[in-house]
Formats: C-alpha cells, structure tokens, sequence
C-alpha cells in the first residue's frame, strides 16, 4: 500500500489549480476538459483537486471547504529549504497568515496559511532525519 493521491474537494477546480502556481509555485500536471479534476506536480504523491460536484457523483457527502469558517481538521505540507520567502509569496498571492515561521523545538522551521478556499497548508523546512 502506498499513498497515491491527496485530493480536496473545491468549488473551482482551474482557479484553484492556478492560486497554487502562484502562491507555491506548484505545476499543474493536467486539468482534465470537465474542469471536475486536476493534479499538480508535487513529487511521489500527487496533490489534486475535485469539483465538489464530483463528491455527490460518487455518492459521498463532504463538508465544503469554507474561508470563513474554521479550518478543517487536515493540512497540506509543503517542504522547502526556505520556508520565510515561501510563506511570504504564500501570503503575497493571496493565501491568508495563519502563523510566520517559527523555529520548533526539534529543529525544523514551520509556518502556516489558508489558500483560497480555506484550507490549512502547513510551509516547512525538512525534518533532519537521524544520523544526518
């Protein structure tokens, strides 16, 4: 078993896909003709965003992402080695603060934002694995 995709369920699929090219500087690996679906190249697992639409055609309820209301309980990650400027284009392109960058007790640097439709995405510093 692996993981294989991330997907958030979003009410606009390529808006969504292009405020990740700016404020992450992510690249869209495809957004399928119904507008419904896309992934970004982000590595091993890929991140992709469904119309919210597409939960109910697969018979499945969500609770809708919101920017006003309080963040849902799940994050997206980013890993960089510079995660002030990251935040700071974050924040640039529109992503609202959460919390700047702050240096944790285990060594890692960690900030985090609301993108467009409200969810959390966590911007970070690698974790130094043992022996590094």
């Amino acid at each position: 078993m692996k993981l294989g995709y991330t997907i958030i369920y979003v009410a606009d699929v390529p808006k969504t896909v292009t405020f990740y090219e700016t404020a992450f500087g992510l690249q869209r690996r495809f957004v399928h003709e119904s507008n419904l679906y896309a992934e970004m190249e982000t590595g091993a697992t890929a991140l992709a965003f469904a119309g919210t639409e597409t939960a109910e055609m697969n018979g499945i309820a969500i609770l809708p992402n919101d920017p006003a209301a309080v963040a849902a309980g799940w994050e997206v990650c980013f890993v960089t080695d510079d995660v002030t400027v990251a935040y700071d284009r974050a924040v640039s392109a529109g992503c609202s603060p959460v919390t700047a960058p702050e240096q944790k007790p285990w060594g890692q640097t960690v900030s985090y934002v609301r993108d467009l439709n409200g969810c959390l995405v966590e911007i970070a510093s690698p974790i130094a694995q043992p022996g590094e």
